[in-house]
């Protein structure tokens, strides 16, 4: 990786008149305006489909897209559906924020009359699609219609025992009962794909590049729990035996209790990690740089007992370290991988990092504590580092200011000669474009100088959160050239914007 930036937005996050961002108008005008600022990525969320909650981290597939983001006017000019059909619907009068229920109330009505118009005529597309996705795409569809059979309930919830343990010969009885159902989730992940390799091609013509982040654990009520749960630790009834979290800290003496499944690292290593590379293989589709979320839970884990209402009663547990990052080196050679290394700094995570060859991570927010000197501040730096003002898991910027204490604001201010006429955000993007970082990523919220009311996840929250988008008309031409200025001076440039100013 050159010495370049990134933006971070979430696609969810886009304009649009239909209640939530898309890979349509909006995704190459973002494209568009990352070029005009001399930016080289665009750093994503996870796409998965969503689940309850609405957070990207709790997806019902590790490999399929999320169908919110499947555009809808493009869908019209293939002749899909009609103009009358779309804006019939009332998608919300909050451009500001996504109304995940209303979306889910009508998207997928619609999507069901594209698949009626659309399947004969893409067949042959799809009969391919469908043998380049055969590792998890039958076992995806027929969960999500099984799903719908079983009113949208976990899988650990279904009355069929058989089904629910994945028997074969349910399979093939429910395969054959919910065959329109089936197909209808086979050609979403057709629609996605389509539009999302369109936009890819699009922005590797224009110099930007995609980070995509990967979740280190899987949803419970997910296809790949359901279809493949010999690679987690369950019981005979397919129930959790522990399940995943974090130990109780500074910020929360109960610990954060995530419940996902832990994997049988010893059951995956027997066949060289199969899962692991599949699922990273999946990912290649999408993105151009991978950043494993929760890095340090591969060097040792929190298992918390299944049934807990809080984390204190967890234990550490040995993860499979280098032995899993050194088979996913050995496949993926051309692609580069981001350790999220944030938390629980022991000498043998950091040792994972060193061995492992990756960048971790420093967050500015993090940096300036006035009484205690921290790893985060830019002169502690080393180049194989990704800096970033902060993640979609911390405040943006201008509410961070708002937020911390006065004492460390002032060390800041001094640390890095802020002032209100460069404006304080800017100032503190200023410091971190100007590291040694390799990468330096920064979210959209930041440049626009929103604050309170922006924020894209409150950890430990369970409402309002993967809801904040942009408005129309906010990614302006002058928005641009300031980011691209200072995007040149500190060398970050986007290669092709480079070569053309050089020009």
């Amino acid at each position: 990786m050159e010495r370049s930036s990134a933006i971070l937005l979430a696609v969810s996050s886009l304009p649009s008149p239909y209640g939530i961002g898309t890979l349509g108008k909006a995704a190459y005008e973002f494209v568009d305006f990352l070029k005009a600022a001399g930016q080289s990525y665009w750093q994503l969320l996870p796409m998965g489909p969503t689940s309850y909650g609405d957070s990207p981290y709790q997806s019902f597939s590790t490999f399929a897209g999320n169908p919110y983001y499947i555009d809808l006017d493009m869908l019209i000019g293939e002749g899909l559906l009609s103009e009358d059909e779309v804006c019939s619907v009332d998608w919300g009068d909050d451009p500001r924020h996504v109304d995940y229920g209303r979306i889910y109330s009508h998207r997928f009505d619609l999507l069901k009359k594209a698949k009626e118009r659309g399947w004969n005529r893409d067949k042959a597309e799809i009969g391919q699609f469908v043998a380049e996705n055969k590792n998890w795409l039958p076992d995806y569809a027929l969960f999500m219609a099984l799903k719908r059979h079983f009113c949208m309930r976990s899988w650990t919830e279904w009355e069929d025992e058989d089904i629910r343990l994945h028997k074969e010969e349910a399979v093939r009885k429910y395969s054959a009962l919910l065959g329109d159902e089936i197909d209808l989730f086979i050609y979403i992940q057709f629609l996605f794909f389509k539009q999302w390799n369109h936009l890819k091609v699009y922005a590797h013509e224009n110099g930007v590049k995609f980070i995509g982040d990967v979740p280190i654990y899987v949803a419970l009520d997910s296809s790949d729990v359901w279809a493949g749960s010999e690679n987690f630790q369950l019981n005979r009834e397919r129930i959790p035996i522990e399940v995943a979290g974090v130990p109780p800290d500074y910020f929360s003496e109960d610990g954060q209790l995530w419940g996902n499944p832990l994997y049988d690292y010893e059951h995956m290593e027997k066949d060289g990690f199969r899962w692991w590379v599949n699922r990273i293989a999946g990912y290649t589709k999408l993105y151009d740089v991978i950043r494993i979320d929760h890095f340090r839970g591969l060097e040792s884990y929190w298992a918390v007992p299944f049934g807990d209402t809080t984390a204190k009663h967890g234990r550490w547990v040995k993860g499979p370290d280098m032995k899993l990052i050194g088979k996913l080196k050995e496949a993926f050679k051309d692609i580069e991988f981001i350790a999220e290394d944030l938390g629980y700094p022991t000498p043998e995570v950091e040792k994972m990092l060193k061995d492992s060859g990756f960048p971790g991570m420093k967050v500015l927010e993090f940096a300036f504590d006035a009484h205690n000197p921290s790893d985060y501040l830019p002169h502690r730096y080393i180049v194989n580092c990704i800096c970033y003002t902060g993640t979609h898991d911390n405040p943006p910027l201008a509410l961070w200011r708002e937020e911390t204490g006065s004492d460390d604001l002032e060390f800041a201010k001094k640390y890095l000669g802020l002032s209100d006429e460069e404006g304080l955000d800017f100032g503190i993007i200023r410091g971190g474009m100007s590291s040694v970082a390799k990468l330096f990523v920064a979210q959209m919220q930041d440049y626009l100088g929103l604050g309170k009311g922006h924020r894209m996840n409150c950890p430990g929250t369970q409402t309002g959160n993967w809801t904040w988008r942009l408005l129309p008309g906010e990614l302006t031409p002058a928005l641009a050239e300031k980011i691209h200025e200072m995007t040149r001076i500190y060398g970050r440039m986007n290669i092709q914007e480079e070569t053309l100013c050089q020009k």
